[in-house]
């Protein structure tokens, strides 16, 4: 009798692991949250987002966000300056953009009193590179400020265009390679794609965010590619 007691008394502390892991296996992550694991939180393909940037809308809304630009020519660059676009803003503390975005995208980033890194470990996702110094790297505008003048930002004020080129709510900053960020320079998807194709997903995720956010155009050559590119996503 002693022997069936134990069992039952077991078999029941069985049951409550089980139904302990199954509920916590449903415990609601606030929105945005990263899974490891999974792409980027939202468990529709791509690869890993190994940056600290935001995470690009599901696929399904990035499809119909590119279905929604509106396609064109490519414009003019007449009167074209970065001037027009001022960056690196302050962010307080000392810190511009930059160093922010420098920190956020890294592992075991330091900074000195000045907010300048001093150490730290960058991953390239264009490129697969590993770096280990700050001067390295670039922070890449996912679509270049000639690319944006071109596709509508031309007609914007330079306080619009000071928020286009500073922000870190979408993925539009981006710590890469030096090396890539020039190769990339201000072309757009059908001109230039990361020779890392496993991040080609998320690329085209963040650039039609992007654009879909501040209402520039795309050209044909360039949904097409997009939509090549999209349909790398698992």
């Amino acid at each position: 009798m002693q022997r069936k007691h134990w069992r039952a008394l077991l078999g029941g502390l069985a049951m409550l692991v089980v139904l302990v892991a199954i509920g916590l296996s449903y415990v609601e992550l606030p929105t945005g949250a990263a899974i490891p694991g999974m792409a980027d939180g939202r468990g529709d393909g791509g690869a890993a987002n190994t940056s600290g940037m935001p995470a690009p809308p599901p696929l399904s809304r990035t499809r119909a966000q590119l279905e929604e630009l509106t396609v064109g020519r490519a414009g003019s660059m007449r009167g074209y300056s970065r001037e027009h676009f001022p960056h690196w803003s302050s962010q307080g503390d000392n810190c511009t953009t930059r160093e922010i975005v420098l920190k956020r995208d890294g592992e075991g980033v330091e900074t000195d009193e000045d907010c300048a890194s001093t150490r730290g470990r960058w991953h390239s996702v264009y490129d697969k590179r590993s770096i280990d110094e700050a001067r390295g790297i670039d922070i890449d505008h996912m679509v270049p400020l000639a690319n944006a003048w071109r596709s509508g930002a031309n007609k914007w004020t330079d306080e619009k265009r000071e928020t286009f080129a500073n922000d870190m709510k979408r993925g539009q900053l981006i710590a890469v390679s030096a090396s890539s960020n020039r190769a990339k320079g201000d072309q757009d998807p059908s001109q230039w794609r990361p020779s890392n194709t496993d991040w080609w997903c998320d690329y085209a995720r963040h650039w039609t965010d992007v654009k879909h956010h501040y209402q520039l155009t795309i050209t044909s050559a360039e949904k097409s590619a997009l939509g090549e590119m999209l349909g790398r996503c698992g």
